[in-house]
């Protein structure tokens, strides 16, 4: 685990938000609601249960983080950051390009088959546009300080600096996974 600048790892992570929503806002925000809901040719999730259950995420966690820098604002920043050995090990294990093994959705994040597609997309939307505003407010904080309970085990916390990349790898895990569909479609209607 290798201590990064501070700054540097901020910047790469507004860069992969800002992937996120450009793709949702080109791509899933213009789709129509019936392609949103069709499901995957191999059984898998839909794109809005994709991003439904990643919506379900950032109802947990963008609070908590929100909470988090707010309470510790005070407090002088470090310019670097180190995940912890739990941390590295959760992103790792979500990291689209490291992590390959597929994971069974936890009791509530589960999302339901019969959604509203465009409610979905445009909360995804939102959140990503929040979590865009607490990066850039993150700058101003330690990210090694803030410690945000995990929603699997909230008895185990860990740092502001790993939770952020846990979620960003988790959104792109599964934002890959909604792209697969998109081709998918597109290869079909042509």
């Amino acid at each position: 685990m290798e201590t990064l600048p501070k700054e540097q790892l901020l910047n790469s992570l507004e860069h992969l938000v800002d992937g996120h929503l450009q793709q949702a806002i080109r791509h899933f925000q213009n789709m129509t609601a019936h392609d949103l809901l069709q499901p995957a040719s191999n059984g898998g999730w839909s794109i809005a249960q994709c991003l439904d259950h990643l919506n379900s995420y950032g109802h947990y966690y963008l609070p908590k983080i929100q909470q988090g820098i707010a309470k510790n604002v005070h407090l002088s920043p470090k310019d670097t950051f180190k995940s912890s050995w739990l941390g590295a090990y959760f992103i790792k294990m979500m990291d689209p390009e490291t992590g390959k093994k597929k994971y069974k959705a936890f009791k509530g994040h589960i999302p339901a088959p019969d959604l509203d597609a465009y409610a979905v997309v445009a909360e995804f939307i939102q959140q990503q546009e929040n979590l865009l505003i607490y990066l850039k407010e993150a700058r101003s904080v330690d990210l090694n300080s803030i410690r945000i309970p995990i929603s699997i085990a909230r008895f185990i916390t860990l740092k502001l600096g790993d939770v952020f990349q846990f979620i960003i790898a988790h959104d792109e895990r599964h934002i890959r996974q909604a792209m697969r569909n998109v081709s998918t479609q597109t290869s079909v209607k042509f």
